[in-house]
């Protein structure tokens, strides 16, 4: 609670782009372009693998489910850093600003489960090849998703209930365009300690430990592939997992470079420009990656452009 000489804060203003505000029509056709690019090309991988028959196997499924996590990601940032570039300056309630960081930390960290979920796919379809059918059932798959969704919900949901009750009071600015974990409960005046102690245990859970898990199970399927004796067989074992490892590369790589790389005390604000990275480019990557890379990607969606194209005909 606050003291008596202090003012309780019921609204958290976001200052945005303030120093870039003479470029804040171009910041605001960049963000929009880009966030309809990642609408697009994630909507499309999720109608295309819920239509097209041949991509109903297990790995395009996780994909769906991660397609569906970045639309909600950015979906849940973009609008309102569209809003603040726009007008120069937020504001959202105390309320507003927890359920933010609730959906930012729910549809952006359960990628960590999806692409480790991806990571063992790619480690039984190379490593027990003749058991592949039976150990990634739909059952199994489906239960990797939940289960992702589920743990991922639970502990944001748990580390959420402990942020509600911090208290905030006289400051009400950060300097940032979206209500981040560490500037919000930086602004509290509550101890913080505990809940600090509890998002450091979470996100060895949530992040590290995945991460782990991702490296060993490139380490036995690397160690698999080598046995093959024929190059031909080598490269094509690897380029079944040449999409997936791109993915994890630029997801983490993203997430390194903002909350791992050092910052200047002279330039604290520097990673709220490094959070772009992490916001927008592993959305907008995803799409391209697999698009790109991917062959039957390419056929399902020219597939799908016959089906409208004949369908627009004969109408």
């Amino acid at each position: 609670m606050c003291e008596a000489n202090q003012t309780q804060v019921t609204q958290i203003r976001l200052l945005g782009f303030q120093v870039l505000h003479k470029c804040k029509a171009l910041l605001f056709i960049g963000f929009l372009l880009i966030y309809l690019m990642i609408l697009c090309g994630n909507l499309l991988i999720i109608v295309l693998v819920t239509t097209v028959h041949h991509l109903k196997i297990p790995m395009y499924f996780f994909l769906k489910h991660l397609a569906t996590a970045d639309v909600l990601f950015t979906s849940s940032v973009v609008p309102r850093i569209l809003d603040i570039t726009l007008f120069e300056e937020g504001k959202l309630s105390v309320t507003e600003c927890i359920v933010q960081i609730w959906c930012f930390g729910i549809f952006g960290l359960v990628q960590c489960f999806l692409i480790a979920a991806m990571s063992i796919d790619r480690f039984i379809a190379i490593c027990s090849p003749l058991r592949y059918s039976s150990l990634m059932n739909p059952r199994v798959c489906l239960q990797l998703v939940a289960g992702s969704w589920f743990l991922d919900t639970l502990v944001t949901s748990s580390e959420m209930i402990f942020v509600s009750q911090l208290s905030f009071c006289n400051l009400n600015y950060i300097d940032h365009f979206f209500c981040d974990f560490g500037p919000v409960v930086g602004l509290s005046t509550s101890d913080t300690s505990g809940l600090m102690l509890q998002d450091f245990i979470n996100s060895m859970f949530m992040l590290f430990f995945p991460f782990v898990f991702i490296i060993i199970t490139y380490l036995c399927i690397s160690y698999t592939v080598l046995k093959i004796s024929s190059a031909y067989g080598r490269r094509k074992a690897f380029s079944t997992c040449s999409s997936h490892l791109v993915t994890v590369c630029t997801y983490y790589g993203t997430l390194m470079t903002v909350y791992m790389v050092p910052t200047d005390n002279s330039k604290v604000n520097i990673n709220k420009y490094r959070s772009i990275l992490y916001i927008v480019v592993t959305p907008l990557m995803n799409p391209i990656i697999y698009s790109l890379r991917n062959q039957e990607i390419k056929r399902a969606l020219l597939k799908l452009m016959n089906i409208v194209r004949l369908g627009s005909y004969y109408v």
